[in-house]
């Protein structure tokens, strides 16, 4: 009997555990509208608007904003509030005609409710003003520019439609703004009529661009960095003297002054009262920062664990606008040191040609790793987002993996060509993402083995109602290989696993392998990535995502590994950071960890 009482007693105990949350929640609902009543009582005066929804109530009730000093000490200024009242009348017809309801009937009263008062906002809109005739032209020197014509075309008001004002100060700012970016900077509005008939029922609009005539870049003065010479300054313009103007292209070449981080003060002036035949002077005015700088960082990965890192830059060497960097870094995993020279090419600022000494160790359950490597670049821009580059690779590899001590010396050309089009490096809205590589080598040219390897990964981020993005990612590797997978280091097999690829596995822990169990590394790689999020306040978001992938040696035995799960991300000025949990899916006990990033993941 006393065993029985005991285990009784326990659980009620239970019982009384599992009730305690839902009488909390139960208790803070009554507080809370215990609180909100409370509120509502205090409040002295409250403003009812019936008759209207939508964007047509929310304008409104923006400007029937009651005046400061009205409600004093939670005493009300009768008096003023009756003169408020009649100045309601006309506010609410106001905020009623930028959506074309020009005969609203608005009636207005002031009731006394208990304490406080009601001001009462009776409308009754009436019928929109309806456009009987619009008249959109350009003329000038630019009248049969594409761009202008193609919006004059699709004017966003037409015939019948109701007459909605900022719809049309909107289309008129696009012509305005077009035309002065395709270089018509003396472009005016000739004619610009909104006339309103007498029974305000109808309208007309007439309006007419003249563009005046076409303004060219002319020479641009660089002053303010005396210690760079003039041909690497003028690589970061992106734009040369007869160009058509554009602010958008100064605005380019803004970014590429003050992303090279020499400079902590850039103030770009065109002068378009100097223009001679319609050729608009630039200047440049620079302030250059430190030449030398060193960074060091903490941060930590789940791949590779705890890291530090110092970061040297020599901006500029010999007083040429030459790059010495040295980056060092120190996980628990991967140790290296990366030191490199970037010689500028005159063509842009993303143009150069880089040499480049690695020294990295990696350590992980699967395997060990230690590279000497020294690489020469040549980089080449196709534009603002686009970069080719061609380059060869000497690499010396000692490693251990599946059982098997050996090295691997190897000479590696090979093509690298990237478009980047995303709209914001530390968080982006929108945009997309690509690069394709191709290296191979072969005992001819005094590498040990002989092989092709063609990469590709692409990204797109696409943004949707309600603060919504979906992201979407994928990559791919294909390796043409005569001899044996072992003859190919560690560095150049492919993994799946971590972070970057299929979440809720462990770091480069899927692939082919060997006779013991242990992943070995394929000759073919295929992860993809599907990740919604939703934006949170200013700067969160949480996500719900699917990745799936894995390497292998042949179609034949060929299987995806899967994970899920959900993630918080909180972005700062230098980025991202992420958290991430993922369940593993389609496999017998999965298993659930915890992935952590810092930055946009690719």
């Amino acid at each position: 009997m006393a065993d029985t009482q005991s285990i009784c007693t326990h659980d009620d105990n239970k019982s009384k555990n599992r009730l305690w949350p839902k009488y909390a929640f139960f208790a803070a609902t009554l507080l809370w509208f215990s609180l909100a009543g409370s509120l509502h009582a205090a409040e002295p005066v409250k403003i009812v608007i019936t008759g209207i929804e939508d964007q047509l109530l929310k304008n409104v009730r923006e400007t029937l904003v009651l005046p400061a000093g009205l409600v004093r000490k939670g005493a009300v200024d009768k008096l003023w509030l009756d003169r408020f009242a009649i100045q309601a009348d006309e506010k609410t017809r106001g905020a009623l005609e930028p959506f074309g309801y020009y005969n609203a009937i608005v009636k207005v009263t002031v009731e006394t409710v208990g304490e406080g008062y009601h001001l009462q906002v009776k409308v009754t809109p009436g019928e929109p003003v309806r456009l009987t005739d619009v008249k959109v032209t350009v003329s000038g020197s630019g009248s049969r520019e594409r761009r202008l014509t193609r919006l004059v075309a699709r004017f966003p008001l037409n015939k019948g439609d109701i007459l909605l004002h900022e719809r049309y100060e909107e289309a008129k700012g696009a012509l305005l703004s077009q035309a002065r970016d395709l270089g018509y900077l003396g472009a005016v509005f000739s004619k610009h009529e909104l006339r309103i008939g007498k029974a305000a029922t109808t309208a007309s609009i007439e309006l007419d661009l003249d563009t005046g005539e076409k303004y060219y870049f002319g020479a641009t003065d660089i002053q303010g960095a005396p210690d760079y010479p003039d041909s690497f300054l003028r690589r970061h313009l992106t734009y040369t003297s007869g160009d058509v103007f554009s602010y958008s292209t100064l605005g380019e070449t803004q970014r590429n002054f003050t992303n090279s981080e020499r400079f902590t003060e850039v103030i770009i002036t065109p002068k378009k009262e100097e223009a001679e035949a319609f050729n608009v002077p630039v200047s440049v005015q620079l302030k250059a920062g430190p030449r030398l700088s060193l960074r060091p960082g903490i941060g930590y990965g789940t791949d590779t664990g705890a890291r530090f890192t110092v970061r040297y830059r020599d901006l500029n060497m010999f007083h040429q606008g030459h790059e010495l960097y040295s980056y060092l870094y120190a996980a628990e995993r991967l140790q290296g040191l990366v030191t490199g020279y970037i010689l500028p090419s005159p063509k842009d600022v993303r143009s150069s040609t880089t040499l480049q000494l690695n020294l990295q160790k990696e350590e992980t359950v699967l395997y060990s790793s230690r590279i000497l490597a020294l690489e020469l670049d040549r980089n080449r821009s196709f534009g603002s987002s686009k970069l080719g580059t061609a380059y060869v690779k000497a690499q010396y590899e000692e490693y251990s993996v599946g059982g098997q001590d050996s090295s691997s010396r190897l000479l590696l050309p090979g093509m690298r060509y990237s478009d980047d089009r995303y709209d914001n490096p530390i968080r982006p809205r929108r945009g997309f993402r690509y690069a394709v590589d191709l290296r191979g080598t072969h005992q001819l040219i005094g590498s040990d083995t002989a092989f092709v390897q063609l990469l590709a990964e692409a990204s797109y981020l696409l943004p949707l109602p309600w603060r919504l993005s979906l992201h979407t990612r994928g990559k791919t590797g294909a390796t043409m290989l005569s001899d044996p997978i072992s003859d190919i280091p560690p560095s150049l097999r492919f993994f799946t696993g971590g972070d970057q690829s299929v979440r809720g596995y462990a770091y480069k822990s899927l692939g082919p392998r060997d006779a013991a169990g242990n992943p070995v590394g394929g000759k073919q790689l295929l992860t993809g990535s599907i990740e919604l999020e939703r934006a949170l306040f200013k700067d969160w978001g949480v996500s719900l995502f699917y990745d799936a992938g894995n390497a292998f040696n042949s179609f034949s035995s060929f299987s995806l590994y899967q994970g899920a799960g959900f993630g918080v991300h909180y972005y700062t000025s230098v980025g991202a950071l992420n958290i991430s949990l993922a369940r593993q899916i389609g496999v017998d006990n999965p298993s659930i960890r915890l992935h952590f990033t810092v930055g946009f993941e690719l």
